[in-house]
C-alpha cells in the first residue's frame, strides 16, 4: 500500500492505494479551529488523519508521501519545534520587503510576489534580529517539508516543487548564486525531486500506527501538483484546473514560461514543464456567502445564458494571478436579490478569470492549450463545468480521472517507493 496525504486550506485527507493504483482507503480531517497554532493544528490532524486509515491497510503500507499549500512556510529549531506562527499561503505580508526582493531577484523571477516564500523569509529576517536567533540557526521550511519530518526525523528537507518559490533553480536543480550568498540568519533546506525516499519512518510512529518498520518516507510536492499528478494528464497542451479554496492553473508544456508580473511560473515535471499560476479567487470566497448545501441547490437553478454580473470575487484584497497585485480590491457588486443570479455571476467571474488565465499562458509562449482537466471541488459542480465550456475555454472541459490531491500524492509515495534507500 501506499499512502499520500494531502493537507489543503481547510483540512487535511489521505488516500492510500495498491500498487495496482486502486483505492484501498480514504480518510479526511477538517482542521480543529480551537487552537491559534497552525503548527499544533497540522501536527494533530496529521496524525489523527493516519489513525483514520484502517489498520489492516496500515500494516501494509510501503511509502507515504504528504504534500501542502505552497508558499506556506515556518521557522523551527534544530529539534524541528516551531520558533514562529507558520505564515500561510496567502499571507501578503512579505509586501512591506518587496523593494529587496526585487534587488535580489533577477528581473520578473517568481519570487518577485508578497506571498512567495522568499518574501516571507525575507520579512522573518526583519522581525528576528540576528542577536535574537539562537545557535545553531533556525531551519526555514514549508508546511510539506515539516509535515515529513514529524514521520521520518531528517530535518531540512524539501522537493524542488515546494522550493521553486524560495527561488531554487529548477532548471539547474541548486540554489542560484544570488540566493545562496544571501546573508541571513536561517538555514535553508535541501532540495531533492519529488518523490525521493527520504527516510524509514520512524520507529515510535510506525509502532503507534501499526506501519512497518520498512515503510519510506518520500520527498513530497505542492497541493496544486498532486491534483495535476492525480488527473492522469500525459499529453503537451493538456491543462488542469483545481477549483479549492483557491483557483489553481497548470499546462502541460514544452516550452519553460516564468513571469512574476503576471503571477506565472514554470515546474518542472521530468523534462516537460508544468506552467501556470494561482489565484486567490474560488471556493473560499463561494463559502462566504453560501452553505455546500445551498452551493448545490442553487446551482442547479443557474440558466443556461451567460450572466452579465461582473466580479472579482475576493476574500480580502490581494490577488496573484493573472494579475499579480497586492492591492487588488474584492469586486463583487452590484449584489442581486436573488441568490441564484449572485452566485451565477460568481461562477461565471470565475471562469472568465480561469479563461484569461490560460489566455495569458498561451500569450507568453506555451504549448497550444487542447484540453482542460478539472479538479478539486468545482468538478463537482455540474454548473460551473458547463459555464465554462459554453462560455469561456475553447477546448474540450472534463473532470480528472481523479479530483483528490491525496491521490497524486499516493501516486508519488507509488513512484518513491520503487527507489532504494541506504536502509
Amino acid at each position: 500500500m501506499y499512502l499520500g496525504i494531502d493537507f489543503g486550506t481547510s483540512g487535511a485527507r489521505a488516500i492510500a492505494i495498491n500498487s495496482d493504483k486502486w483505492i484501498e482507503a480514504m480518510a479526511s480531517v477538517n482542521f480543529a479551529e480551537s487552537s491559534p497554532d497552525w503548527a499544533i493544528i497540522w501536527q494533530t490532524t496529521l496524525f489523527d488523519l493516519i489513525g483514520r486509515i484502517p489498520e489492516v491497510v496500515r500494516r501494509q503500507i510501503q511509502s507515504i508521501a504528504i504534500n501542502g499549500t505552497s508558499s506556506t512556510v515556518l521557522l523551527c529549531d534544530q529539534q524541528g519545534h516551531s520558533l514562529t506562527q507558520p505564515i500561510l499561503y496567502s499571507d501578503a505580508r512579505g509586501a512591506s520587503v518587496m523593494a529587496q526582493v526585487r534587488a535580489i531577484a533577477p528581473p520578473h523571477h517568481t519570487v518577485i510576489s508578497a506571498t512567495s516564500s522568499l518574501a516571507k523569509l525575507l520579512w522573518l529576517t526583519t522581525i528576528q534580529p540576528s542577536a535574537t536567533i539562537p545557535h545553531p540557526s533556525p531551519f526555514f521550511l514549508h508546511q510539506a517539508d515539516w509535515l515529513s519530518f514529524l514521520l521520518h526525523g531528517q530535518l531540512g528537507i524539501s522537493d524542488y516543487h515546494n522550493a521553486l518559490k524560495l527561488g531554487y533553480d529548477i532548471g539547474e536543480l541548486c540554489y542560484p548564486d544570488w540566493l545562496a550568498n544571501l546573508s541571513i540568519p536561517f538555514t535553508l533546506p535541501t532540495v531533492v525531486a519529488p518523490g525521493t525516499p527520504i527516510a524509514l519512518i520512524q520507529p515510535e510512529i510506525a509502532a503507534q500506527f501499526d506501519i512497518p518498520l520498512s515503510c519510506v518516507v518520500c520527498a513530497g510536492t505542492t497541493d496544486s501538483i498532486a491534483a495535476f499528478l492525480a488527473s492522469g494528464v500525459q499529453a503537451t497542451g493538456e491543462a488542469v484546473t483545481s477549483l479549492g479554496s483557491t483557483l489553481v492553473l497548470k499546462l502541460l508544456s514544452e516550452t519553460r514560461v516564468d513571469d512574476a508580473r503576471y503571477g506565472i511560473y514554470s515546474h518542472r515535471l521530468g523534462d516537460r514543464w508544468l506552467v501556470g499560476g494561482a489565484s486567490n479567487t474560488g471556493g473560499a470566497v463561494l463559502r462566504q456567502f453560501f452553505s455546500d448545501a445551498e452551493l448545490q441547490s442553487l446551482s442547479e437553478q443557474i440558466p443556461n445564458h451567460e450572466s452579465l454580473l461582473d466580479y472579482y470575487p475576493l476574500l480580502q484584497p490581494g490577488e496573484r494571478f493573472p494579475v499579480n497585485d497586492p492591492s487588488l480590491q474584492p469586486r463583487l457588486t452590484p449584489r442581486p436579490a436573488n441568490p441564484v443570479e449572485f452566485l451565477h455571476g460568481m461562477l461565471e467571474s470565475i471562469a472568465r478569470i480561469e479563461a484569461r488565465g490560460y489566455q495569458l499562458l498561451q500569450e507568453l509562449g506555451t504549448s497550444s492549450l487542447t484540453r482542460v482537466y478539472t479538479a478539486g471541488g468545482g468538478a463537482k459542480n455540474a454548473a460551473w463545468m458547463k459555464i465554462r465550456s459554453r462560455h469561456h475555454l475553447p477546448v474540450p472541459v472534463v473532470a480528472s480521472t481523479q479530483i483528490e490531491a491525496a491521490y497524486g500524492t499516493a501516486l508519488l509515495a507509488l513512484e518513491g517507493s520503487q527507489v532504494s534507500i541506504d536502509k
